[in-house]
């Protein structure tokens, strides 16, 4: 049986209360009616007592003045009372001289042993109530007194006219059964007020345990009860609030914690890990030698030991501490960069945070290896306008054709500068401001064509041609002139290292749900493996000369590389089995 079968099937608290009051009640009140009946059994007792007494001292007088006959005491009794009243004469031993309606063919036996004789004998006086021997089936109550020679004893029946003599007075018992009628009725009254405050206390409960909705409108009784009950609903209700709160922090927290970028963990004083994050854990095991599965085995990883000899110093001035304390380290270990912080709070607790500053480290040393690259880059064409400019202004007699020659140069000198500008600022655009490029619905066949019509003269100095393999209507949401600058800048590509009278092929190969699947090729020279890594690098150039006297930038398959990642794509460059280069990428749809 399930504890909901049990507890239905459980009388209310306050019928049990009733019950077990009522029932001590009714107790005590049948033990004072008995005693009270005893004590007036046993007063009327003695007051029949005395009355049958009388009559034996009567009874006496008229025996010791005369010889007593049944007849002669059949009419003292008569005279006497009109009572159905029984006199025995006995002798001292017992032995019956005389019997008062008794037939005197039937012998009566010896009445020693009878009880209110034997009294009378040994005492003078006796009485019992008891049922008669000689006549079975009635009760008789026995007065008996012993004379000089002789034992009379007096009786009569136990009936209803002696029954009014030995019951309780019926005015106090009317009294007592309207007053135990009163007072179950007040007891029921406040048991049934006090059950309805408990029964409304015992929902609460249970819609608390089950945590539901609580009613703050419930209908209270105006006792110390009643206010409990109102005082625990409040609390509850400020629990439950609080309960809310912390557990919407909770989440939050433990969101962060899931969506952070660096390792966390917090720690109890006693060192156990309260909360931490799959990071801390990966991080931690790539810093120390020995992988650990327990968090807690962190404190014996050498690597952190200056960490834990700042919270050890520390976590006996809590005394001294207002605010928290903090200590920092920096450590590199298999290929990372890794900033340790750790804080310790008030309470001891404290929390280690792991940052992989690996490539905070990378983009700060591509920075400077970028400053340095723009700087070689305008090197040289700043050098060379400013020679041929020195040597126009100093020699004024220059002719005029080597004069021209001079600023021509200085002028494709400027239009270098220009074009490595402005792919500086495209790039720069791309990794910060992308917002900054606006998105439409664009036909992809549209831009290679217009990017075809306007590279045909300079594939056709170099005798190369295209071979162009697309379905048609090809539809995407993106940017105009980053998707023109994916296609221009391969093709440049190829026209400046491809070789003459090579062949161009674009190439559509797969398209699904999501993606248009590319494939841009030549079948010129290709390049080493070691260079293939690394052509998407920023003024990467695998012949730094010839591409110079090529007058690239360096920047252009950077700007490809970028503009893909901005359209949701991937791309990858690889050396094609019958030679030449190969470019696979993906455009999201």
């Amino acid at each position: 049986m399930g504890h909901t079968e049990k507890y239905k099937r459980r009388i209310p608290f306050h019928i049990e209360l009733f019950i077990a009051i009522a029932s001590l009640f009714i107790t005590f009140i049948l033990v004072i009616f008995f005693t009270q009946f005893n004590l007036d059994k046993e007063t009327r007792k003695e007051m029949l007592n005395s009355i049958l007494q009388d009559y034996n001292n009567l009874i006496y007088r008229e025996y010791s003045s005369s010889r007593m006959t049944e007849a002669r005491l059949d009419s003292i009794i008569a005279s006497i009372t009109d009572k159905n009243l029984r006199v025995t004469i006995t002798t001292l031993d017992g032995k019956v001289i005389t019997d008062s309606g008794h037939n005197d063919s039937i012998p009566l036996p010896n009445h020693k042993k009878r009880p209110e004789v034997d009294q009378a004998i040994h005492s003078g006086i006796g009485y019992s109530l008891r049922s008669s021997e000689t006549r079975p089936g009635q009760d008789y109550f026995y007065a008996a007194r012993r004379y000089d020679n002789v034992i009379i004893r007096s009786a009569l029946p136990f009936d209803l006219s002696t029954g009014s003599m030995l019951k309780s007075d019926s005015q106090f018992t009317y009294i007592l059964i309207i007053t135990s009628l009163l007072a179950i009725f007040i007891l029921y009254y406040f048991c049934n007020k006090l059950g309805k405050s408990i029964s409304i206390l015992r929902d609460f409960s249970n819609r608390a345990k089950q945590e539901k909705p609580i009613d703050v409108n419930i209908p209270l009784a105006r006792n110390d009860i009643g206010d409990i009950t109102h005082n625990i609903i409040r609390i509850y209700k400020n629990l439950h609030y609080t309960k809310e709160e912390l557990s919407i922090e909770k989440e939050k927290l433990i969101k962060h914690l899931q969506i952070s970028k660096e390792g966390l963990a917090v720690f109890s004083q006693e060192k156990k890990v309260i909360v931490a994050n799959n990071l801390f854990v990966q991080y931690a095991n790539l810093i120390s030698d020995d992988p650990f599965i327990s968090i807690d085995d962190i404190f014996n990883v050498k690597e952190f030991q200056q960490i834990f000899d700042f919270v050890n110093r520390n976590d006996q001035l809590n005394h001294l501490r207002e605010e928290f304390m903090s200590d920092s380290l920096f450590l590199s270990k298999n290929g990372k960069s890794f900033q340790i912080e750790c804080i310790l709070f008030q309470d001891n607790s404290f929390e280690i945070s792991i940052n992989n500053v690996t490539q905070k480290e990378e983009e700060s040393r591509l920075k400077r290896q970028l400053t340095q690259n723009i700087a070689h880059e305008l090197k040289t064409p700043v050098s060379s306008i400013q020679g041929y400019m020195e040597t126009i202004i100093e020699n004024p007699a220059l002719p005029k054709e080597k004069r021209e020659l001079f600023l021509g140069r200085c002028y494709a000198q400027t239009k270098c500068l220009a074009d490595l500008l402005h792919d500086i600022s495209i790039l720069n655009r791309i990794d910060e401001s992308n917002d900054l490029f606006d998105c439409e619905s664009i036909s992809i066949n549209i831009i290679i064509g217009e990017v075809v019509a306007d590279t045909t003269s300079l594939m056709e100095n170099k005798k190369m041609k295209f071979d162009l393999s697309l379905p048609e209507n090809m539809i995407l949401n993106g940017n105009h002139s980053l998707l023109y600058s994916i296609f221009r800048n391969l093709i440049d590509n190829a026209i400046a290292y491809a070789g003459e009278g090579t062949s161009v092929s674009i190439h559509c190969y797969l398209q699904d749900d999501n993606y248009y699947y590319f494939s841009f090729a030549d079948n010129g020279i290709g390049v080493s493996e070691d260079h293939l890594n690394r052509l998407f690098e920023r003024f990467y150039r695998v012949d730094k000369g010839r591409s110079r006297k090529l007058g690239g930038t360096g920047l252009g398959l950077a700007i490809v590389k970028n503009a893909v990642l901005f359209h949701k794509g991937e791309i990858l460059a690889k050396n094609r089995v019958n030679g030449g280069l190969e470019f696979l990428f993906t455009l999201k749809k």
